[in-house]
């Protein structure tokens, strides 16, 4: 169990945390910042804190355990604002979408104690954000994803291990440069063509009238695109030479159905939609059998 978790940013994922560490009697209490005194005083009154921090800071002050859950373009000002607290025995994480960029962060914030931090990326979160839609039981069952360097202390990546599991992930570890790649093409692309489409049909003439008639394919298809916009913004400005490679292959298979297409050439159109058909559906097998 640990005595103290400082929350450094108040929202959808760092809420959802302290939640899941109260239900889960992993933490005795939970000091909570965030930029907005809004957001901190929500948090408060949900039961999410118990204690509001004035600073990123005042948050780490007595704290064993630290997650920043702010956007990937700030976690270097948040832990260099917690530098002078940070100990061999103090676990910092953070829930980042990104980890190359926050890593780098890191190693600039934290020159001589970067041993105590372990990236974390949960692949879970909601089209929403706000600490009003913590949940605790987002994490439950979820995949996460820790990018430990060869700085990180043993120590603290067991304690990270071990807390997720606590919470009923399940964990795997890769290197940062695969972890950005591989999300490239299975997160941050998808969003991309996903605000693409939208912005495509709602731009056309008759595009309010097109997206009334749309169906539930087309809700699941776009369901992403209602994703908050600074936090994917920062994601994709991140990620953005992977997020660019991906979107290049992407548009060379679109060109291909397009090239299929046109040339009315229906057999082999029908094979490369029958090849997608079938990988989605093992796919789906795999991921999501009990």
């Amino acid at each position: 169990m640990f005595e103290q978790l400082g929350l450094i940013g108040c929202g959808l994922m760092g809420g959802s945390f302290a939640l899941a560490l109260k239900q889960a009697g992993l933490v005795k209490r939970v000091a909570g910042y965030s930029q907005s005194p809004a957001s901190t005083e929500r948090a408060l009154q949900l039961g999410v804190i118990d204690d509001i921090a004035e600073s990123a800071s005042q948050a780490a002050t007595g704290s064993d355990i630290v997650l920043i859950a702010v956007p990937v373009v700030a976690t270097e000002t948040a832990l260099k604002a917690i530098e002078h607290l940070v100990t061999p025995q103090m676990l910092i994480m953070d829930v980042g979408s990104t980890k190359r960029a926050v890593i780098d962060a890191a190693q600039r914030a934290l020159p001589g104690q970067i041993g105590s931090f372990v990236p974390c990326h949960p692949i879970t979160g909601k089209e929403v954000s706000g600490v009003e839609h913590a949940d605790a039981n987002l994490y439950a069952g979820c995949q996460i994803i820790l990018t430990p360097t060869e700085s990180t202390l043993t120590i603290q990546l067991l304690k990270a291990l071990e807390l997720w599991r606590a919470l009923g992930c399940r964990v795997l570890q890769m290197s940062p440069e695969s972890h950005d790649t591989a999300f490239a093409a299975v997160s941050h692309l998808p969003h991309l063509i996903s605000f693409a489409l939208i912005n495509a049909i709602a731009g056309q003439s008759q595009g309010k009238e097109f997206l009334s008639l749309a169906g539930p394919g087309f809700r699941d298809f776009s369901r992403i695109a209602a994703s908050d916009a600074k936090i994917w913004r920062d994601i994709m400005v991140s990620n953005r030479e992977e997020l660019l490679a991906q979107s290049k292959i992407f548009q060379h298979h679109l060109r291909e159905l397009e090239r299929l297409l046109a040339s009315g050439d229906s057999q082999a159109l029908e094979g490369l939609i029958q090849h997608a058909s079938q990988t989605r559906a093992h796919w789906r097998m795999t991921q999501w059998q009990d």
